[in-house]
């Protein structure tokens, strides 16, 4: 009797312990097309707000923990300025506060935004890209930088339902700027900012990101106004102050 007891106590363990092996299994599989779904949506968001192509190499959403990770964000320029790379941004790392988003507010704890390479291009007509003035604001909100900003506040509640609380610490990472002359390439620059993990705290409104735009500045030095004919002092500052 004892031994048919055993048996059956055997044969109930080994299924449960199968079935709870398939239920690994399955939220692993979850997970993984919850995170390939999500990228996929991203791309399209990205395409039909800013009219350009959109790669994204990975995105994770924490189910255990409130963040969610973007790796490999490149966008890419339309035909107009010659399909080129327009921003790669290999990381955006987003940590935020449960209780926060619960009463419909976004608390960043911490953002993590690392700007790999901005190329400028000036198309064969003589426009630039970057100073389009749809392609600057769909784009930086695109990236994610145009939230602290007035109006991207306003825009921001009024397209999510959700107010803009701040963020506790901005983490910033900013690579390579290049210049691209589609009509005269002799005319095409790189300058290295090297920027890596700049600190900025307590961000709630776009006064906090001046100290990071005069930053950005001093390392630009006069890539902006020297290769785009633009006059008068502090203009790369005004250019970074929209950007961030």
């Amino acid at each position: 009797m004892a031994r048919i007891v055993f048996k059956i106590f055997k044969f109930i363990f080994k299924w449960l312990f199968r079935l709870f092996l398939l239920a690994v299994v399955l939220v692993v599989i979850l997970a993984l097309c919850q995170d390939l779904l999500l990228r996929i949506y991203m791309e399209h968001r990205l395409r039909s707000q800013t009219g350009m192509d959109a790669e994204i190499g990975r995105v994770s959403l924490g189910w255990l923990e409130p963040q969610v990770e973007i790796q490999g964000l490149k966008i890419f320029n339309s035909a107009e300025y010659g399909g080129t790379p327009f921003v790669d941004i290999p990381e955006i790392h987003v940590e935020y506060d449960w209780a926060a988003l619960a009463r419909s507010e976004l608390h960043l704890t911490l953002l993590r935004f690392n700007l790999g390479e901005l190329d400028i291009v000036k198309n064969e007509a003589g426009r630039t890209n970057i100073f389009s003035p749809d392609l600057m604001r769909s784009s930086v909100q695109a990236a994610g930088a145009g939230v602290v900003g007035a109006a991207g506040l306003k825009e921001f509640r009024g397209q999510t339902g959700l107010s803009f609380t701040g963020i506790d610490a901005l983490n910033v990472s900013v690579g390579t700027l290049k210049y691209v002359d589609l009509k005269n390439p002799a005319n095409d620059r790189t300058r290295k900012i090297g920027l890596e993990n700049v600190l900025v705290r307590n961000v709630r409104g776009p006064a906090d990101l001046v100290g990071l735009t005069v930053l950005l500045d001093l390392r630009s030095g006069d890539f902006f106004t020297s290769l785009l004919g633009l006059k008068g002092g502090g203009k790369d500052l005004g250019i970074l102050q929209q950007l961030f």
